[in-house]
């Protein structure tokens, strides 16, 4: 067994990569929309099962990838192009992939897809042909504690930011997560 190597800027990279795509700040007129609609949100029930899906894909979805005959590369190029429509979603402000919100919030609109979706355990992959396990292990507990503080403050961020402010920050990750989609293509298809 290998020793833990832990790596700053691998945490640091693999943190900023997961807040875009995660997209938790972004996703707060979608999460207000939810708790208008349910008149309350569990906040730590969610994080937790989104925490868990994540931990549990970032160990297991490589096995889940074998059994399906599927490579560790090209499951990373798939998600690069995931990635990149996200991106685009975040940039142009068109939706590709949210369906109109449910009825009633539950841990399965909340925490899945919303916080752990296709985005998120794709990009999970992605990053494990290039970071450490443990490097990417943190970067996903530091942005579950962050979703955690968005979950209990979200009425609190809206006030503080306003409209303006988070269409900023929504843009503005947008273009990380394309240049972010660009290098993982072009590691794993050695352009």
């Amino acid at each position: 067994m290998e020793p833990l190597q832990f790596d700053f800027n691998q945490i640091l990279s693999t943190s900023m990569i997961l807040f875009a795509i995660i997209d938790i700040l972004g996703s707060i007129p979608i999460i207000i929309s939810l708790r208008k609609k349910a008149g309350h949100i569990q906040s730590e029930k969610a994080t937790v099962v989104a925490t868990a899906i994540m931990i549990l894909f970032l160990f297991g979805g490589k096995a889940v990838l074998g059994v399906i005959g599927v490579d560790v590369q090209s499951f990373a190029i798939a998600g690069s192009l995931v990635i990149f429509f996200i991106a685009m979603e975040m940039v142009l402000g068109i939706n590709f992939f949210r369906e109109e919100a449910p009825e009633t919030v539950s841990i399965v609109p909340l925490a899945f897809p919303l916080i752990a979706g296709a985005g998120s355990l794709t990009t999970l992959l992605s990053l494990k042909t290039e970071y450490r396990t443990e490097n990417i292990l943190i970067g996903i507990i530091l942005n579950m504690v962050f979703v955690y503080f968005v979950l209990k403050n979200t009425s609190r961020l809206e006030k503080l930011l306003g409209k303006t402010g988070l269409n900023v920050l929504r843009k503005s990750f947008g273009v990380i997560l394309l240049a972010i989609a660009i290098k993982l293509f072009r590691t794993n298809t050695g352009l």
